[in-house]
């Protein structure tokens, strides 16, 4: 399960709290409420389940199993 987002508890509405406050507050990038989150791809998605099925196989030895299964390295 993963965590709420942050960014779903700020009022814009708010009389007393700036964005800016609530930001920092939260430990949020200001930038990251004024832009909108990009959707994710088909790519990442597949490439995602993949990381979930090696990592429940191999849960410490990601770092070596990734190249293994045609990860690039950046």
């Amino acid at each position: 399960m993963s965590a709420p987002d942050p960014r779903a508890m700020l009022d814009r509405g708010h009389a007393m709290l700036s964005i800016r406050r609530q930001c920092a507050v939260l430990h949020i990038a200001r930038s990251s409420v004024y832009r909108p989150k990009a959707p994710a791809d088909d790519n990442d998605l597949v490439l995602m389940c993949r990381i979930d099925e090696l990592d429940l196989k191999y849960p410490r030895r990601m770092a070596a199993v990734l190249p293994e299964n045609g990860a690039r390295q950046s």
